[in-house]
């Protein structure tokens, strides 16, 4: 059954109040709720093909875990809520590696050379051997871990749900420091994945704010207001920095559900330029082009040198779409039905769409060179191309 933007949100939304509980009837029956958008005949002026898909295991369930596909060496790697990583050959689709932590895996994974990262919805940070797949320690922190757990400098930095980051040291580990930051008594259910780069990490929170850390101690660098949250009530004032934050050269771009998008001076903090757009999927980025789908599915590309409108387009408007994402000379787009919709990323022309899977997608679209992977809410992993993707 066709869900509308509202009721999505609803699903996603968490209360901190003598411990984190899921809302339930904050919308309800009122019979005005706009539907999403119907979808109508485009010309196809892109050829689309699947290349192949594979099973990965379970994908996620109703506590809405953040796992998204990564690639390394060559290799697709992929988790699912039971604590099933699987490894595919980016090119054939063959599964070649499976590793079971029988765990109950929340975000990630993470993956370098040596080492697999998980967080896991018992507060859990869990670090794997990669070439045995043996578990060589597990850290406990403050409650759950929606946020990818991050590698830099020798420390693991992971966040938990209740506002605080994590230093543990990635021999063994061991808590290295803490960062203990509040957050809204109502939040969006997920957490902005930390950004490591140079020696320091930044962090978006739920209050539109983002800091930057010290990765060595944890020590707060600067602390930035983006977006202000406004309103009445608790539901008015959600400004959460939910999805992934850029660094390119010496700036920093993120974009908040309070309604707006930003330019940062990646030392300072200092902003540099503000947009007006409601996001909690996060940004992506190519040369001097910043997409983003905001709270009610239009789709933005903006100059990111000082945040000019460069296209927007509505035709998809509340179909739950994810963050767009660059594919060549294209913008790629999934909603909630599994359609994969491609645009021509300067012009913002709609040049395709094709079904990539009868379930919602577990995320944005990973691209690595010119092909674009699907990851899907049931475990299903699929590899794409177009013409004019390379």
């Amino acid at each position: 059954m066709i869900r509308s933007l509202r009721t999505l949100i609803a699903l996603s939304l968490l209360v901190s109040l003598g411990g984190c509980q899921t809302i339930g009837g904050w919308f309800s029956g009122d019979g005005d709720e706009l539907k999403p958008a119907e979808l109508v005949e485009i010309q196809q002026t892109v050829p689309v093909n699947r290349l192949w898909s594979v099973n990965t295991g379970d994908g996620g369930n109703r506590s809405r875990p953040q796992l998204r596909p990564v690639a390394h060496d060559g290799l697709i790697w992929t988790a699912d809520h039971r604590g099933r990583i699987t490894a595919v050959d980016a090119d054939s689709g063959r599964i070649e590696r499976e590793i079971e932590i029988d765990l109950p895996v929340s975000s990630g994974p993470t993956v370098t050379d040596e080492l697999v990262l998980v967080g896991t919805f018992d507060g859990e940070v869990v670090l794997i051997e990669r070439a045995s797949g043996n578990i060589r320690w597990r850290a406990v922190l403050s409650s759950e871990v929606l946020a990818r757990p991050v590698l830099h400098d020798g420390v693991v930095v992971a966040r938990s749900i209740d506002g605080r980051v994590f230093g543990l040291d990635d021999s063994d580990g061991t808590r290295m420091w803490v960062y203990d930051r509040s957050v809204p008594l109502l939040t969006l259910r997920g957490n902005s994945d930390p950004l490591p780069r140079a020696g320091q990490v930044y962090i978006g929170y739920d209050d539109g704010r983002v800091v930057a850390l010290r990765v060595a101690d944890g020590s707060l660098l600067w602390d930035q207001e983006v977006s202000t949250p406004e309103g009445r009530t608790e539901l008015d004032r959600l400004a959460d920095v939910d999805g992934p934050m850029l660094a390119v050269g010496t700036e920093l771009y993120a974009v908040t559900y309070g309604g707006r998008a930003a330019g940062l001076a990646l030392e300072s903090g200092r902003i540099l330029w503000t947009k007006e757009v409601a996001s909690a999927s996060g940004l992506s980025l190519y040369r001097t082009q910043l997409a983003m789908t905001d709270r009610d599915d239009n789709i933005w590309v903006v100059d990111r040198r000082n945040g000019t409108t460069l296209w927007r387009d509505d035709r998809l408007l509340r179909r739950g779409l994810t963050r767009p994402v660059f594919f060549g000379g294209l913008l790629a787009v999934a909603d909630f039905e599994g359609y994969l919709h491609f645009f021509d990323a300067e012009s913002g022309d709609m040049v395709a769409r094709s079904r990539g899977s009868k379930n919602a997608p577990a995320g944005a679209p990973l691209v690595v060179g010119n092909t674009l992977y699907l990851l899907d809410e049931d475990g299903n992993l699929s590899a794409w191309q177009a013409a004019g993707s390379n």
